[in-house]
């Protein structure tokens, strides 16, 4: 089992930046990509940002130049910084571990953080 545990969302302003991070707890070995996605009202939920354990990145389109994943595998943990902030950014926020189980990621889930870009 692996745990997740999200913090950093909040209100912030169209061009303003927040960092949200997420600490894994368990069977942390097994773990292999970390990332987030998120789910605005009325929206299908979309992967944001993933990385893998060895440093490698993948964003979605909409957030690339703006958005940067991370991660500290001495720390399990992920981050995202966001950057120049758009109200089409809000969202709930989730972080994802994906275990290794065989030949596939078993995806681990956080419990979600709003972040909320208005005026």
């Amino acid at each position: 089992q692996v745990q997740l545990v999200e913090s950093g969302g909040g209100l912030v302003q169209p061009g303003g930046s927040l960092r949200l991070s997420c600490a894994a707890s368990g069977r942390i070995f097994s773990i292999n990509t970390m990332g987030w996605y998120r789910q605005a009202p009325g929206k299908q939920r979309e992967l944001v940002a993933a990385i893998t354990r060895g440093g490698r990145p993948n964003y979605l389109d909409s957030v690339k130049g703006r958005f940067t994943i991370s991660r500290d595998n001495a720390k399990n943990t992920v981050y995202l910084q966001m950057n120049n902030l758009k109200p089409e950014d809000t969202a709930v926020y989730y972080c994802y571990a994906g275990a290794v189980n065989g030949l596939f990621e078993s995806p681990y889930w956080g419990q979600g953080t709003q972040v909320t870009v208005s005026s």
